[in-house]
């Protein structure tokens, strides 16, 4: 693991590469977080690589994080060649399938359980019973929505 590390950061000395519990790509600070612990890591460093290379810094609406995510795998297979490493498509699906799963569970609506419509980055509105509510961030932690006062039509 120390191997493609290393080689990583003298082949792209703009990033930092640090060691964290979770993988993750801070574009404010241009930092790759990696957990050397995990199975995959030397995949999922990549993959947070890729998000650095393609300038993956903000997103307005949950489908912009699904397309981001979607290229950076694509970004990572071509990463993974020059390194001799090979992707499993079934690693890249299982992570895609978390945030797909994440982004309907956000989509849900707290009161009648319909699929609403994301309406800015934090706030969906549901289309069978008119409620809006509010969700957080919940890519790491606990998925919250919250009511909003109910609107009428």
């Amino acid at each position: 693991m120390q191997s493609i590390i290393s080689q990583l950061k003298n082949n792209y000395p703009n990033f930092t590469f640090s060691k964290a519990h979770h993988f993750s790509w801070d574009p404010t600070k241009n930092i790759i977080f990696f957990n050397e612990e995990d199975k995959d890591c030397s995949i999922l460093i990549l993959h947070e690589l890729a998000h650095a290379i393609l300038k993956h810094n903000e997103y307005h609406r949950d489908i912009e994080l699904i397309s981001m995510e979607c290229k950076a795998w694509d970004k990572s297979k071509i990463i993974a060649k020059e390194y001799g490493i090979k992707i499993d498509e079934n690693v890249i699906q299982s992570a895609l399938d978390t945030y797909r799963d994440w982004m309907h569970q956000r989509s849900l609506c707290p009161s009648c359980g319909a699929t609403g419509l994301q309406s800015d980055v934090h706030t969906y509105k549901c289309l069978a019973c008119k409620n809006s509510w509010q969700v957080n961030e919940a890519r790491q932690c606990a998925l919250r929505r919250y009511n909003n006062k109910k609107e009428r039509a």
